[in-house]
């Protein structure tokens, strides 16, 4: 499935919300979307069954962090959030090197660049709240 194709199928309710502006947001449910068929092979064996748990839980704190931290307007407790957020992303990208042995090298490269993705957009999007809280 690509981007735009995931983006196409996505429910009318979850684009109205205001954090779909945020292209981040966007990546990390994505990015959600493509663990959570990653998840379907890792289950299958017994190491990858622990991984996959830790996994599917980092990556969705990614989108559920940025949603609870857009929800509570501009400030110091939006980008703690998006602080929270940007850690599970990192910890997701740790999580697919440490399931590498039983992912496609395609597979791997091409989650650990869209993690890559999603860490940048946060990064850039708290350095600009910085800069307007100054």
């Amino acid at each position: 499935m690509t981007y735009e194709e995931w983006e196409a199928s996505v429910h009318e309710r979850i684009k109205r919300e205001p954090i779909w502006k945020f292209v981040g947001y966007r990546k990390a449910l994505f990015f959600y979307e493509l663990v959570w068929q990653d998840c379907e092979k890792l289950m299958r064996d017994a190491r990858g069954r622990a991984v996959a748990e830790q996994l599917i839980r980092s990556a969705g704190s990614i989108s559920a962090n940025l949603e609870e931290g857009h929800g509570r307007g501009y400030g110091k407790t939006r980008n703690w959030f998006f602080t929270v957020s940007l850690g599970s992303a990192r910890e997701s990208k740790g999580w697919y090197w440490r399931a590498r042995c039983l992912l496609s090298p395609d597979v791997l490269d091409h989650r650990l660049a869209l993690a890559d993705e999603v860490i940048a957009l946060l990064v850039t999007e708290l350095d600009a709240q910085k800069h307007r809280q100054k």
